[in-house]
């Protein structure tokens, strides 16, 4: 493994880092921020300022107007936009469209790219991946999925509920998760103002870093052409896969970058506040603090290179982006816990950036899976191989 980054990636990693802190940062508290995420008018702008320094959605394919870059690039660079809660908008590498670009470039047919991903690349639509369910249906347990899609014709009629669905509201088109007859589940495509779309509410949450907030979604007898069939019918859990592992990957990276802005904001504040006659960071039990957020972020920083470099190797990347998500959404949490700590009361109240970071990054440790699950899946893994006999001897 080597980490040696280009020359390329050097300079882009240098321009993105420009970018985020002079175009980005100085909107941060642009009254358009609400506590569902952006606005859409916020989001144009950034969007509009991204396009014209040229950084926008940056990981599409080159046909759809993107950099193609490895995901080892991806970690340079996506680590540069999360150090503002703003950043990932900007460049239109937000969950959930960055995985919904990965997956379209795969499994899309031309037609569905044409009218579908082109503009999302384009960063003039916004999409959402509804797969969540209320209880008793699909959670972190996807085979619990209870949505249903029924052939009728040349179409197929979709009914169900979904909850937790990240930027449902404004969304211009929705990929749906529904088992159809056979028992399996398939993916869909569906343009959101169709009738039988509903999203009923908002869901009030910690974070406010996603354009459209988290939604409760509703399909009643929602009818979608059977030409608009993500891939092929049977093989939505193949297909989730294909986007799960990258995209789970992609948010440690994100949120790296914000533990990062936490522990600059953090050492900047201990470098220049005094209490009991020395600096605060002079005292050994603060600076044993930013010793321990160092470690922690070259800990992850390095896990998230590993599994980037073994994607990009060809290899599936599960069992590592199942490592990276753990390690990493640990790590940085403790990292942005501390600096709330260093800062006292400042890092407590949105004096600081850092309280809205603690508030956007306690999630991480449940989206893209719970930590608990993802600890499960690897236990599982290990009893297999064990069994097997191909552990080390």
């Amino acid at each position: 493994m080597n980490f040696e980054l280009s020359d390329d990636v050097k300079s882009m990693q240098s321009r993105v880092r420009q970018f985020i802190r002079e175009e980005v940062i100085p909107m941060e508290r642009d009254p358009r921020q609400t506590s569902h995420g952006p606005s859409e008018a916020l989001r144009n702008e950034l969007v509009a300022r991204a396009r014209h320094h040229g950084l926008l959605t940056p990981h599409a394919s080159v046909g759809m107007g993107g950099m193609e870059l490895s995901h080892v690039a991806k970690a340079v660079i996506f680590e540069e936009a999360g150090y503002s809660p703003l950043g990932p908008t900007a460049m239109n590498i937000h969950a959930p469209d960055e995985g919904n670009i990965h997956l379209l470039d795969i499994v899309a047919s031309d037609a569905q790219k044409e009218r579908w991903l082109r503009p999302l690349a384009a960063g003039q639509i916004r999409s959402c991946f509804a797969m969540t369910e209320p209880a008793p249906g699909a959670g972190s347990d996807p085979s619990m999925l209870q949505t249903t899609a029924v052939r009728d014709g040349d179409d197929y009629v979709i009914n169900g509920h979904k909850w937790l669905i990240t930027g449902a509201e404004g969304a211009g088109f929705a990929i749906i998760m529904a088992r159809t007859e056979d028992g399996n589940a398939t993916m869909f495509l569906t343009d959101t103002d169709r009738p039988g779309f509903i999203v009923e509410r908002m869901m009030d949450a910690m974070d406010s870093c996603f354009t459209g907030g988290h939604g409760v979604v509703r399909f009643d007898n929602l009818r979608v052409p059977a030409s608009d069939v993500l891939g092929e019918v049977g093989r939505g859990f193949r297909y989730a896969q294909v986007r799960l592992a990258p995209a789970r990957l992609t948010h440690c990276m994100r949120w790296l970058g914000a533990a990062q802005r936490a522990h600059d904001e953090a050492c900047r504040y201990a470098r220049t506040r005094e209490s009991f006659g020395k600096r605060l960071g002079d005292h050994q039990g603060v600076g044993f603090m930013l010793a321990d957020n160092e470690m922690d972020m070259l800990t992850t920083r390095l896990t998230i290179y590993h599994c980037a470099w073994v994607l990009d190797s060809g290899g599936r990347g599960n069992v590592e982006s199942s490592m990276a998500k753990v390690i990493s959404s640990e790590g940085i949490w403790r990292v942005i816990d501390r600096c709330v700590q260093v800062l006292g009361g400042q890092g407590v109240s949105g004096e600081s950036i850092v309280e809205r970071i603690f508030k956007d990054a306690r999630g991480f440790r449940i989206y893209d899976g719970p930590n608990e699950v993802h600890r499960m899946s690897l236990a599982r893994k290990i009893m297999a191989r064990e069994d097997e006999g191909a552990g080390r001897s």
